[in-house]
């Protein structure tokens, strides 16, 4: 069977899936104690004491009252990952500038392990909050931002993606057939930007377009809007162009640095 965009082929080692699963409930819970963890995740309280030392030794966690909290490393670790991301600054430059113009808000994502991830988020003065944050991500069949990525994705990477997207729906209006994603995609690549039309969340609209360097599509950056102010008029028209306008700024910064 084909390996999915979440999995590599080849032996997973169970140890490092449950220190993984022991980050995540820590992260969902302020403080957790052991018992807590081991009837949360069905292992013995031994596996997690275990596995709790070990990640506490190399300063990943911090024992806290009668339980664990992240450290600050993983906050380290998070700034050299932003880093990592070719012209960081200019990208929280941009969409600042995006957001404050439009007075919506404002997202930079990429693509990762088959979703749209958030790099950045800037809010307008007007904007709506959302649940959206850097570093969480959404399904790319659902969003502006990952309907813009995969349009411009090579062919192959974008099947590999599609033939693993569950196609659930987010609110009443999302694609579930392939074949009207796919023609939709095939409409993106000809106008050059993406909508979420309350796909993702109901009552909100979004216009995406992506980044790209050469042949590559590095990201998107979209604006997101309520429904009463984001018309087809606005979001075909303005904030379409300011979308496009921003991306092409990132790209040329990109292509000549």
């Amino acid at each position: 069977m084909a390996s999915t965009p979440n999995e590599r082929t080849g032996r997973r080692i169970q140890s490092v899936e449950i220190a993984f699963t022991i980050l995540d409930a820590i992260r969902a819970n302020e403080a957790t104690s052991v018992t807590e963890l081991a009837d949360e995740l069905g292992h013995s309280k031994s596996t997690i004491h275990s596995h709790l030392r070990t990640l506490e030794s190399q300063e990943i966690i911090v024992r806290q009252d009668d339980g664990y909290r992240l450290s600050l490393q993983l906050l380290d670790m998070a700034n050299d990952v932003r880093e990592q991301v070719a012209n960081y600054e200019v990208i929280v430059d941009e969409v600042d500038k995006l957001a404050s113009e439009t007075g919506e808000i404002a997202h930079f994502g990429l693509e990762e392990h088959g979703k749209v991830a958030y790099l950045y988020k800037a809010m307008g003065t007007q904007a709506v909050e959302t649940v959206s944050r850097p570093g969480g991500k959404q399904p790319m069949h659902s969003t502006s931002l990952g309907k813009a990525i995969l349009a411009f994705l090579p062919a192959d990477r974008r099947r590999e993606i599609l033939d693993h997207v569950s196609f659930a729906p987010k609110t009443p209006k999302t694609i579930t057939d392939p074949e009207r994603l796919s023609n939709e995609l095939a409409a993106i690549t000809d106008q050059g930007y993406a909508i979420d039309d309350e796909e993702n969340i109901e009552g909100l609209r979004c216009v995406a377009a992506p980044v790209k360097n050469e042949n590559t599509v590095l990201g998107a950056v979209s604006v997101s809007g309520p429904v009463s102010r984001s018309t087809d008029e606005v979001l075909h028209g303005e904030l379409a162009e300011s979308v496009q306008r921003t991306a092409n700024v990132i790209e040329l910064n990109t292509k000549f640095s």
